[in-house]
């Protein structure tokens, strides 16, 4: 029998809206990719039928519109969440603010995409290299729903055209915005092949859950970094309490 003797603790890093948000995202960039892919490349099915009883294509435009949405949509309720939510899932995890994070993304780099170290890098919540990619993907986000924005005010003419119409002109037609548009889909699909190989790859190295957290949202932590968290929050609510005691007193007076 193997067997590997750790001290390991639960910590509840995940909170709901996150999970959501993952999977409601990661549900909408597949229907977003397939419906996308098709609009692109049209594939020739039921040519033979009569136009007016074949509307397949305009499913497909339709289902790819709503999705697109909820894609939008959901992407709002989490910037909003990069403010309200826990410290794992705060804005600035996301982007190199500190020495720590740089130190972080050096090392990480070196273990896991350089392979220069046997070592694992241990973290609670997403590791500096991780949340900096993060980041580069929300930038994404937000190119994809611009430029798909355009495309969708040109052809349906809508009352959000005076908006987004614009950024064809600043890109230099419709052809660019859409070359653009249909090249962060693949980027898209990239990441994501990326993104699953490594949550598996480190649940198995690491063996703490990660895969299942952002179902259940628990991890299992080394007992030192779980109280190394404890400790900081800790602090950052006694730093807390003492603002809104000074910010009491400064009311009073």
């Amino acid at each position: 029998m193997i067997s590997r003797r750790k001290s390991l603790r639960e910590v509840y890093v995940w909170e709901l809206p996150v999970r959501i948000f993952h999977w409601a995202n990661a549900l909408a960039i597949v229907v977003l990719c397939v419906t996308g892919y098709l609009i692109g490349n049209p594939p020739a099915i039921q040519h033979a039928t009569p136009p007016e009883a074949n509307y397949w294509f305009g499913w497909v435009r339709f289902i790819h519109f709503v999705a697109a949405f909820v894609f939008i949509l959901n992407f709002l309720v989490r910037l909003y969440w990069a403010f309200a939510g826990n410290s794992f899932a705060r804005w600035n995890n996301y982007l190199p603010l500190t020495r720590k994070q740089w130190r972080g993304i050096c090392d990480t780099t070196r273990v896991d995409v350089l392979l220069l170290s046997p070592k694992p890098i241990y973290d609670i919540g997403h590791n500096s290299l991780a949340a900096f990619t993060y980041f580069g993907v929300f930038i994404l986000f937000i190119i994809q729903t611009v430029t798909g924005l355009a495309m969708f005010c040109v052809s349906t003419n809508n009352v959000m055209e005076p908006f987004f119409t614009w950024i064809l002109q600043l890109c230099g037609g419709f052809f660019v915005v859409r070359q653009i548009h249909h090249i962060a889909m693949w980027a898209f699909i990239l990441f994501s092949i990326a993104h699953i190989y490594l949550v598996f790859y480190h649940d198995y190295i690491e063996r703490n859950g990660i895969a299942s957290s952002i179902i259940g949202g628990w991890k299992f932590v080394r007992e030192d970094l779980a109280e190394e968290y404890e400790t900081e929050q800790k602090q950052e609510q006694q730093i807390q309490r003492q603002k809104d005691e000074i910010a009491h007193e400064t009311k009073r007076k």
